[in-house]
């Protein structure tokens, strides 16, 4: 007897033997069905995706893929990168996987049918031009989970996944499957699963490839409704260890089976269930929805656990009602003395992600204990606080000074996407602290090769914008327009891009002629305007009006008078409703009137259209009298754009000759401009029709209008202007960097511009300006006098 057991022990683990040594050959050849894949998803790369995911990590580390969505907040995150494992790309295919199972019902054959009759293939995000990873720079996007053992009930940590056993084991669990088939009941199928999600991550793939787990996942569909909550998740959880592609259709069955159940469940379940999700890199709306609603009635028993993993779940899915804002608020100020570093920079990042605006109160109270502890945060953690004051414009000074002594000590160890926030927030918050600048553009070297373009064009912007000269770090915007260069494929996808990086370089007078001119071709331009239609027709135009000033010999492609017009027409619209009603702008343009002597010596235009902004325009002649504003200035719609400055139309001389020609008349005397006004009555000649056959009020300034004399082209000879041409600015103080007195980026470009073309700035800084208006008006006239004077005699 004993023989005959040792022969069938000797059979069976020969038989077993066998059976692995051909599925593990079938394993080695899955990477070639993800090679064919790739193709497809190279075709697929300009469809939208649907599916909002986020890996936190990746400002730490570079991702490989992108994947679109919405809003000013991109998610071009690879959803996998956050996982220690990736799930294979696709399943083999099997057309005897459907006749292994039982007969279902038609209806359930034709969602199965979907999942399992032809290979589901994990899409992944489209693919870009090869990023290399650094393997220096680490992230832990999870690891406040590892801060308190309450996490473990709520939450999934791969890090923990056990390999309880192997590959043999694996496969005889399989054979039983075969063998069970229909009398297999929920539980058998719910533990069959469980045990499977405890192999070696490495061999999962045998797995997954193997038609007898194909059966074993129908099996779980059938048995969906009948599962228990407990071992609804453990399928989860298995289905998270083994790698299952989160786009495998069965996951939303499993997900329409959540959300029935979402009110039965308790709130660590619920958390659990939303975190298994996440791990599993899939997209749940329909299921955070619910749990979000059901989510109040514990509101009463969260700890801080409950309350940092929550955020973490909402931040997660990108979406956050306003009824749970203010329960969250008060939740976050109960408990906000008990959160650690890490768990502060979780709370951070949530808050930042879903969009949910604090009060100021409780944002400062919130950032006054991240300060507190900032020393035992981590970088990741840091950059998610500067990333929530980037998103609530908070200027929490301590802070700030903070982060000037740790930047220059962490920024050698950290990613460029880390990098890239810093310098973001600081711009956003227009705060200028050159050890956190110059810390940053030291490190940008050595990760340049991990920079994407998004990472490079908004550096270029933030550096650009706090006044940051190429003077200072010689290697920096050299090195940024590299990649700029190097990344072009990006911009088919991502136009604003470029723009981005252009206008930033722009801002401290680099013009790169190659990718200016591939930024105003005709190609790009039409692509630009038809993913963001007017916002990017404006950076356009911006770019396009800084070419025509700053490179005067620039011959290569510009905008179509068209666009510039309906750009032009769409910011005076809105000048004119915002910008000239302001208090402050409006008592300047009234007291200057008062000052000079009437309205037609005071102009409120936008001189430089493309740059989005209004000045009030005064002429003054060489004895500093005021010279009224030509009529041909205050016609916005007719030529404002700086295409007009460019100097290329000089007037003709005015002689009685031509004046015969004009006006069939003869003799008629041309006074010289200094003489008093005076109408002169051209009448008709009725013998031959004529275009003059009306008659033409020929004054003086008609004759200055003709002769291009009152606005000739700039002194760019160096010859003196017979006219003065002042732009008086009144500003505020978000034109300047956060407590001084530097002018931010685009509003240095604008000064510069104005000079170039011909004009002389007057600056009326808010900070002498807005005192006086509460003073009288014998105050404000003599310190106008005093502005408008001292800088015409310069």
């Amino acid at each position: 007897m004993s023989v005959t057991l040792l022969f069938h022990h000797e059979t069976k683990r020969r038989l077993y033997a066998h059976i692995q040594r051909i599925l593990i050959f079938r394993a080695q050849h899955l990477p070639s069905s993800r090679g064919d894949a790739e193709p497809k998803r190279e075709e697929e790369k300009e469809k939208p995706s649907s599916t909002l995911v986020y890996n936190p990590s990746a400002y730490y580390r570079v991702r490989t893929g992108q994947s679109s969505a919405p809003g000013g907040f991109n998610a071009e995150e690879e959803p996998y990168s956050n996982l220690p494992f990736k799930p294979a790309y696709r399943q083999q295919s099997n057309p005897h996987s459907i006749s292994c199972s039982r007969q279902l019902s038609s209806a359930k054959n034709t969602l199965l049918n979907l999942a399992f009759s032809k290979a589901a293939s994990d899409t992944g995000p489209p693919s870009t031009p090869h990023i290399p990873k650094d393997p220096d720079v680490k992230g832990e996007p999870r690891a406040f989970q590892r801060c308190r053992p309450e996490y473990r009930s709520m939450t999934h940590d791969p890090s923990q996944h056990s390999s309880a056993i192997d590959l043999n084991e694996a496969l005889l669990l399989l054979h039983k499957v075969s063998v069970l088939k229909g009398s297999m009941g929920p539980s058998d199928v719910a533990l069959f699963l469980s045990k499977l999600g405890q192999l070696p991550r490495e061999r999962t793939a045998v797995v997954r490839g193997d038609t007898r787990f194909n059966m074993l996942l129908r099996y779980s569909v059938e048995s969906l409704q009948s599962f228990t909550l407990p071992q609804l998740l453990d399928v989860l959880r298995a289905f998270v260890n083994l790698g299952l592609p989160h786009s495998h259709s069965l996951l939303g069955l499993l997900e329409t089976e959540f959300c029935r159940r979402a009110s039965e469940m308790e709130l660590h379940q619920s958390l659990l269930a939303a975190d298994l999700w996440r791990c599993l890199g899939r997209s749940v709306p329909q299921y955070l929805e619910r749990l979000i609603e059901n989510i109040s009635r514990y509101f009463d028993q969260m700890s801080s656990p409950e309350l940092v993993q929550l955020l973490y779940i909402v931040g997660e899915g990108r979406r956050c009602p306003e009824t749970l804002i203010q329960p969250v608020e008060s939740l976050l100020l109960r408990h906000l003395n008990q959160l650690k570093g890490e768990e502060l920079g979780a709370i951070c990042l949530g808050l930042f992600k879903s969009q949910i605006r604090l009060s100021e109160r409780a944002a400062r109270r919130l950032v006054d204990r991240t300060h507190s502890v900032v020393k035992d945060m981590s970088d990741f953690a840091i950059v998610n606080v500067m990333k929530l004051m980037r998103f609530s414009y908070l200027d929490h000074l301590p802070w700030l000074e903070a982060m000037g002594r740790e930047i220059p000590v962490r920024a050698p160890k950290m990613g460029v996407q880390g990098l890239m926030h810093l310098v973001l927030a600081c711009s956003a918050l227009h705060y200028r602290d050159d050890r956190i600048l110059l810390a940053v553009a030291e490190r940008l070297p050595d990760v340049i090769t991990h920079c994407r373009s998004k990472d490079a064009a908004k550096m270029v912007w933030a550096f650009g914008t706090l006044g940051v000269h190429p003077s200072q770090c010689p290697n920096l915007y050299p090195c940024l327009t590299a990649v700029l260069r190097e990344r072009q494929g990006e911009f088919q996808r991502f136009p604003e891009h470029l723009l981005t990086g252009l206008i930033g370089l722009a801002f401290v007078g680099q013009f790169p002629h190659d990718l200016v001119s591939l930024a105003l071709s005709p190609e790009f331009i039409s692509k630009a305007c038809r993913s963001q239609e007017l916002e990017l027709k404006k950076d356009l135009f911006t770019l396009d009006g800084s070419v025509g000033l700053e490179l005067p010999n620039w011959t290569g492609p510009r905008l179509s008078r068209s666009m510039i017009t309906e750009v032009t027409k769409e910011l005076w619209d809105f000048a004119r409703s915002d910008i000239c009603q302001k208090p402050e702008v409006v008592e300047a343009e009234a007291m200057l009137q008062k000052l000079l002597g009437g309205e037609r010596f005071v102009c409120k235009r936008m001189i430089l259209p493309h740059l989005r902004s209004v000045d009030l325009e005064v002429h003054l002649d060489l004895n500093d009298q005021p010279l009224p504003v030509s009529p041909e200035h205050q016609t916005l719609e007719k030529d404002t754009s700086a295409h007009s400055w460019e100097g290329k139309l000089s007037g003709v001389p005015l002689t009685d000759d031509l004046l015969a020609q004009l006006t069939n008349f003869k003799n008629i005397p041309v006074h010289p401009s200094n003489a008093p006004l005076q109408r002169y009555k051209v009448e008709p000649v009725h013998v031959r029709e004529s275009i003059f056959n009306v008659g033409v009020d020929l004054t003086d300034d008609l004759v200055m209008a003709m002769t291009r004399s009152g606005i000739s082209s700039p002194q760019r000879d160096g010859s003196k202007a017979s006219v003065v041409r002042l732009a008086v600015q009144v500003t505020n103080r978000n034109q300047y960097c956060y407590r001084s007195h530097r002018l931010l980026g685009l509003h240095a470009l604008k000064r510069r511009q104005l000079e170039l073309a011909g004009y002389r700035v007057v600056e009326i800084p808010h900070w002498e300006w807005f005192p006086l208006l509460r003073r009288s008006h014998a105050e404000k006239l003599a310190y106008l006098h005093c502005k408008i004077f001292s800088v015409s005699q310069k």
